[in-house]
């Protein structure tokens, strides 16, 4: 049976590297790492598309980042209890003609015994940002620990 550390239930110390294993994945842009993170049969609500199963996870993140260029993203945890975290965050991206955007939204999720994601709901609004308003700007890959949080940047 696979296990992915943390497990449930969650302490306040857990539940925030739970959050930064999650960015770190996500930053990573490899569908088929990020879905591993997930249990088999996961479910996903992003937006209004309905995710089941780590393959349809696998092709929903692939289609997210060759549309979703030069993705960096922040999470933030929220609050945690249980086998439960909600978390806030924000991405920067750009589209293919190079307009860039700023995507804030939330997340609840639900973990099994054994660490790995059973369900996902996101919400989540995309603003139009210019270049300039960018605020990360490390290199693509991991958020490096000394750039600021989200509450630091005041999102």
């Amino acid at each position: 049976m696979e296990v992915r550390q943390p497990v449930p239930p969650f302490t306040a110390e857990t539940a925030a590297q739970k959050v930064r294993l999650a960015e770190d994945g996500w930053n990573s842009r490899d569908p088929v790492k990020v879905s591993l993170a997930y249990s088999p049969d996961t479910y996903w609500r992003n937006r209004a598309e309905f995710v089941h199963g780590r393959e349809e996870a696998q092709a929903f993140l692939a289609r997210k980042w060759n549309r979703e260029l030069d993705y960096r993203l922040i999470k933030e945890l929220w609050t945690f209890a249980g086998n439960r975290i909600a978390v806030r965050f924000a991405y920067e991206w750009h589209d293919d003609s190079g307009q860039w955007y700023r995507s804030y939204g939330n997340e609840n999720w639900q973990f099994d015994e054994n660490g790995l994601m059973t369900h996902r709901h996101a919400s989540i609004n995309d603003m139009r940002i210019a270049e300039s308003e960018r605020k990360y700007h490390w290199p693509l890959g991991r958020r490096p620990d000394d750039h600021p949080s989200l509450s630091d940047l005041g999102f």
